[in-house]
């Protein structure tokens, strides 16, 4: 009989699972053993940190994204539809377009959701980049803005890119320096609670950072209300900001197929931090975004996760005990400006030392993302 082993999503969890899984069980696979299926809603593979440059000028949205064909082992059936129920009693899923498909084994990786509605007023007075329509829109309005206000808001946690608000803002003032407006344009951060980022390592870097750059900070500022004629943002603790460029980060959501299938209540899933099993179905797995796990909403995570579920699942495929395990590793390349940067890493219970800032790093960083397609392929 052959273990049927599905995995739900073309992102960075999904695609690196598909592509390990195809490596571990391929003996298994050629001898008809085992056969493994992505699903994927989306036919392009999108390695969203590259939005981050978008506003710049430094990439093109179209950078961001390859053909998932393209990037996916030969020995892993692709199937693009979307995934509308889980039944984890029946062990099937519901597919928009081809009916339905059983499973084995499932892993499910299909990221978060922005939503910008949520927030009243932000969709109609608010920019963002961690979107490809969204990025392209601020490129074009920062192309032409040469002074006045720039309010980077934060807007709710979790969200994706913990570091990418914090670069951001420090990308913004190096490049408005660049561009001789520095002295034309305020810069103001702000974050929801009483530091400027949620690992203290990172709050305490960033603030001496934004200090050094004159970059205004708000903490504990829970945005409310966006007023898009008046150019105001509200907060819930009543303090106003006058804006002439709103960058919002958007609310996120987890999935509806979570919360239809008992595996979270609130959209994000449920599962052991270490194993990524779920907590209330057997044979299913739930990692990148979409996981409730104590660390960052990073790529760098789905990355590492996707190595332990890989060795579990090909473990419970040949009928052994799995021994596998993620211990909370995270990292992550932190811009400080146009040329240069630095990274932390991370696990579990562990606060990261951020390194002092350089331009070797910067580089790295613009490496590891060309390089990035072979991570995805699972050869890195």
């Amino acid at each position: 009989m052959t273990e049927h082993i599905v995995v739900v999503g073309g992102g960075t969890g999904g695609t690196v699972l598909a592509n390990r899984l195809a490596e571990k069980l391929g003996p298994e696979i050629e001898r008809g053993d085992a056969r493994v299926t992505l699903v994927s809603d989306d036919p392009d593979h999108v390695y969203k940190p590259t939005f981050l440059y978008v506003p710049f000028g430094k990439k093109t949205v179209e950078d961001a994204k390859r053909p998932l064909a393209d990037l996916v082992d030969h020995a892993v059936d692709v199937e693009i539809d979307r995934v509308t129920g889980v039944d984890t009693d029946g062990k099937r899923l519901s597919l928009r377009d081809s009916g339905s498909t059983g499973y084995d084994q499932l892993a499910l990786a299909l990221g978060a959701q922005l939503v910008p509605e949520e927030l009243p007023g932000l969709a109609e007075g608010g920019h963002h980049f961690y979107g490809p329509d969204g990025a392209q829109e601020l490129r074009e309005t920062m192309a032409e803005f040469t002074e006045g206000h720039l309010v980077l808001s934060v807007i709710g946690t979790p969200h994706m890119c913990p570091a990418a608000p914090v670069e951001f803002v420090l990308m913004a003032d190096a490049w408005f320096r660049q561009r001789g407006v520095r002295e034309d344009v305020e810069i103001t951060y702000t974050y929801p609670i009483q530091r400027a980022h949620a690992i203290q390592n990172v709050a305490d870097w960033a603030s001496e950072a934004f200090e050094e750059r004159d970059i205004d900070v708000e903490t504990f500022f829970n945005a409310d209300e966006v007023d898009p004629e008046a150019g105001v943002l509200h907060s819930m603790e009543g303090a106003e900001l006058d804006y002439d460029l709103l960058v919002g980060i958007p609310p996120h959501e987890g999935s509806d197929l979570v919360t239809e299938a008992g595996l979270g209540d609130d959209g994000w899933a449920d599962v052991d931090k270490h194993t990524l099993e779920s907590d209330h179905a057997e044979d299913v797995y739930v990692l990148g975004d979409l996981a409730d796990v104590p660390t960052s909403k990073a790529g760098s995570v789905a990355h590492y996760e996707a190595g332990a579920v890989a060795d579990r699942i090909a473990s419970r495929t040949r009928g052994e005990t799995p021994t596998a395990t993620y211990d909370g590793k995270t990292v992550c390349f932190i811009e400080s400006g146009m040329d240069e940067a630095t990274f932390v890493d991370f696990e579990y219970g562990t606060q990261p030392t951020v390194r002092e800032p350089s331009k070797p790093v910067h580089w790295a960083k613009l490496g590891y993302n060309e390089s990035y397609w072979l991570t995805a392929r699972g050869l890195l």
